[in-house]
């Protein structure tokens, strides 16, 4: 564990991790870096064509490495607050003190900050100088750049990427300002403390780039730079926080994941920066041949989406966005393999279009269209925003998914059902099968979805989408009284990570407690222990929805294999293979505790509550739970479930609730009133009155 247990979203050490890849990263919407390193990634800036698309690595200035001249092991700190959102370096040497913060400024989203503060702790009248080595050379393996006039003593590069995703498709440019880094800084004898502040300016225009330098200038004179991120990054925080009394291991694991997951969404502030998704290690990660180069899986829809829409639903709104951005393309995949409708990329860049490496995945896990929609259905289910769908491109991804599902069906005449045939189950160990349970269950799902929301959009509802819901097969052994996770699948064979789990949640499909014990029974013994990090916690879901709280607590512990000291970075296989800065995995622990320890489900009818802690954890409260345009904050014990909403939108109005217990006992739910009931099932609705 590291120093600083105190303040679980603190992390101090003393030393860095020997492998750079775990080092923590600092991330807004439009801009990440690794600390320390020489580059940093610009949100939807790729460069390579098809299966070479990857985020285009753009020279970092910001990589410093403070150092001190002729001290001998002077004794050295590295904190990652959450709380404010900045990493520090500190060298603590005989007389003065230096320390090194990091940021991306959280709302001026193309600036990222450094600062350097020497101090003086004697009375000492020597000059103390402080060494900065940094590896920054203006040049990139993947953008074209040319350097321009200086603007405000800042020196300025531009330049494009050097190939496009597509043939004839945009290379995007980038523009970058920054500030000049001398080597050695300088505390003057006469002088007690000094900070030099240093900026970078990463935008798609010159015009965007100077902006943002020429208003980070502007709060450094009015010494606020570093506060207005911190109060912005702090308002971020309150709003999606999540506090809950256990273990310290689990809490800090908690407040990791929160910095990392929130700081890879778009700010509040910033709706004129179109988002451009989330990939698995996030946007400090992704050059050639690491971190799946950028991409976005269906990682973002249904490991990491569910948690932000229930904190952040304009967050979850700017995700979709992105997928309705990218339609087109995957209209054309479908277009391209025969089908109907779109067909959304295994692996997703800027233009919806398949750019996996591997044709294998793209052509076979077709279960990432479904999982695209499924986030879309519990956006409505959540927010009743018709908007999206009826004017901003919803409807139209919508339909054309129910459209891709009806024509990738063939009829089977003997068992008279629709099959869906050759494919890769979310298990990537089988690929060729038929009839993947999770695939088919998911196309389901998206069929009935679709006619569902034609229905309140008072459009017509085709036949073939009810007729094609009604009659897939998704395969069940009658005897064995489980999910086989396709035709001809043997129990007992080995599988990748989480797949049939995923019908009860986050599927949600039709099946009793029997059943769903069994899914779990049969797969968890046989899911490969080196499988990614999501897995564990869906077992762990399973068995809250149980009440087996001891063996959720086992499969959650699992996760802890996968959290990196001392910067709870985490990785993809507990061998420290795959992706770092793993944010699927995260995701997925975060489900754990906002819908695995609350029971949280999100239903047509109404948000379901249905509480269960493992041994250890006594409270969870979470401050800002967003439902039909109320905000509620809600506080679990053993014995108590406390509501409160705190605020409603007007625009549009916002739908009063009430909160219905199983035992049919009603509690209108009024902003400003605290209600309290004892904890047991039940569900939070619009309230009839």
């Amino acid at each position: 564990m590291a120093d600083g247990e105190d303040d679980p979203g603190v992390f101090t050490a003393t030393a860095l991790p020997g492998d750079p890849r775990l080092l923590p990263t600092v991330t807004n919407a439009f801009l990440g870096t690794r600390v320390f390193r020489d580059i940093l990634h610009a949100a939807g800036v790729y460069s390579g064509a098809a299966g070479d698309t990857h985020r285009a690595d753009v020279p970092s200035p910001l990589g410093l490495r403070m150092a001190a001249p002729g001290a001998r092991s002077p004794a050295q700190s590295f904190t990652l607050n959450t709380w404010t959102g900045t990493f520090s370096h500190t060298i603590q040497s005989p007389g003065y003190t230096a320390t090194h913060q990091l940021y991306a400024h959280h709302y001026l989203v193309h600036l990222m900050a450094s600062s350097v503060t020497i101090r003086r702790l004697d009375g000492s009248t020597h000059p103390v100088t402080v060494q900065l080595q940094s590896l920054f050379v203006p040049q990139s393996q993947d953008l074209h750049l040319t350097p321009g006039p200086d603007f405000q003593g800042a020196h300025y590069i531009y330049g494009q990427t050097l190939a496009p995703e597509v043939e004839g498709g945009p290379r995007p440019t980038v523009h970058m300002l920054w500030t000049p880094i001398p080597e050695l800084l300088t505390l003057g004898g006469e002088e007690r403390e000094r900070c030099w502040q240093f900026l970078t300016a990463v935008a798609g225009s010159e015009e965007e780039a100077k902006r943002s330098y020429s208003a980070g200038l502007s709060l450094l004179a009015a010494g606020s730079l570093h506060r207005s991120h911190v109060r912005a990054w702090a308002a971020l925080r309150r709003g999606c926080s999540v506090e809950l009394d256990g273990p310290p291991a689990l809490r800090q694991a908690l407040h990791g994941c929160l910095y990392y997951l929130l700081s890879a969404i778009p700010a509040r502030d910033s709706p004129g920066v179109p988002f451009h998704g989330i990939s698995p290690g996030g946007l400090s990660n992704g050059t050639r041949g690491e971190d799946y180069w950028g991409h976005v899986f269906w990682d973002q829809d249904t490991w990491m989406f569910p948690n932000i829409l229930l904190l952040h639903p304009e967050a979850a709104r700017a995700i979709l966005r992105y997928r309705i951005r990218t339609l087109e393309g995957a209209r054309r995949n479908a277009r391209e393999q025969g089908y109907e409708g779109a067909k959304f990329p295994w692996e997703s860049a800027a233009t919806g279009r398949e750019v996996c490496p591997e044709e294998i995945y793209g052509a076979q896990e077709i279960h990432i269209t479904g999982d695209v929609l499924m986030a879309f259905e519990q956006y409505y289910c959540t927010t009743q925003d018709q908007k999206l769908f009826q004017e901003d491109g919803g409807w139209e991804l919508v339909e054309a998914v129910a459209q891709y599902w009806c024509s990738r069906m063939v009829w089977s005449e003997e068992e008279q059902l629709y099959h869906i045939r050759g494919v890769m189950p979310p298990d990537e160990y089988h690929s060729q099968v038929d009839n993947s349970a999770y695939t088919n269950a998911v196309a389901q799902r998206s069929l009935n979805f679709a006619s569902d929301l034609a229905r309140d959009l008072l459009l017509p509802v085709p036949e073939e989408w009810e007729d094609r819901a009604r009659k897939i097969k998704v395969p069940f052994d009658e005897e064995r009284k489980y999910h086989p996770e396709y035709d001809g699948y043997s129990p007992g064979e080995q599988v990748k990570q989480a797949d049939v789990v995923l019908l009860g949640f986050p599927l949600m499909h039709p099946m009793s407690a029997e059943v769903r014990r069994n899914d779990l029974e049969m797969y968890e013994p046989v899911t490969d222990p080196a499988g990614p990090a999501m897995t564990w916690s869906m077992f762990a879901v399973g068995w809250l929805e149980l009440k087996e709280l001891q063996r959720a607590w086992s499969q959650l512990e699992k996760c802890f294999s996968n959290i990196t000291e001392p910067f709870k970075v985490w990785v993809e296989n507990s061998d420290g293979s795959g992706a770092v800065n793993f944010l699927t995995g995260m995701g997925g622990f975060l489900q754990v505790v906002l819908f695995g320890f609350t029971g949280f489900r999100i239903t047509r009818s109404g948000l379901l509550f249905d509480p269960a802690f493992p041994d250890g954890i006594t409270k969870l409260k979470v401050s800002s739970i967003s439902y039909l345009g109320n905000k509620l904050e809600v506080t679990i014990t053993r014995e108590e479930i406390r509501m409160e909403v705190t605020e409603t939108s007007w625009d549009p109005p916002a739908s009063p609730l009430e909160a219905v217990l199983e035992s049919g006992q009603h509690f209108p739910l009024g902003e400003g009133q605290s209600v309290s009931f004892p904890t047991a099932p039940g569900w939070i609705q619009r309230s009839p009155s």
